[in-house]
């Protein structure tokens, strides 16, 4: 596995790191719209199961994602993405939120973005991207963004160029 890493890079309401992935885009992309990887690509360990297998095939789509945070006041939660973002193979993105107790989906305005940038035919730039610029200030008043430590996202783009190599 061939890698070069950037540290990462912050803006005030949004992070991202880039790592060059010995892999296509193609292949890159394929593991990033399987759900069944996400835990494995995760570099927090609060993605634990796909609640929904499916591939991710298309913008509007929602996937649920069961998580476990030692903070969260039940620790066990779920979580519903809606995929905003989707270029194949360049670039794919969702926004997080969860089903309210009337069944009405809430989401919190942070967005998980990765862009892919064929580099030839076994190798791409991967730049994965956190932002929260959308947060409104009622969820800001309980949780810190990002909620994560600053290694997070390298971690993550390793993961990922292991699954995908």
């Amino acid at each position: 596995m061939s890698v070069t890493t950037a540290q990462p890079a912050a803006t005030l309401e949004a992070v991202s790191a880039t790592l060059t992935i010995a892999a296509s885009a193609s292949a890159v992309f394929a593991v990033l719209a399987d759900p069944t990887t996400h835990a494995a690509i995760d570099g927090t360990g609060w993605v634990q199961e796909p609640a929904d297998r499916a591939p991710l095939t298309g913008a509007g789509q929602l996937f649920r994602m069961d998580m476990h945070h030692a903070d969260h006041p039940n620790g066990d939660y779920q979580v519903v993405n809606k995929v905003v973002v989707f270029d194949r193979p360049r670039a794919i993105g969702w926004l997080t939120g969860y089903r309210k107790d009337d069944g009405d989906l809430e989401f919190g305005g942070w967005v998980w973005r990765y862009d892919l940038t064929p580099l030839g035919p076994s190798e791409a730039e991967v730049t994965l991207s956190y932002d929260w610029s959308a947060v409104p200030p009622s969820v800001r008043e309980y949780l810190q963004f990002p909620p994560f430590g600053p290694d997070h996202l390298v971690n993550s783009l390793h993961h990922l160029a292991e699954l995908a190599a």
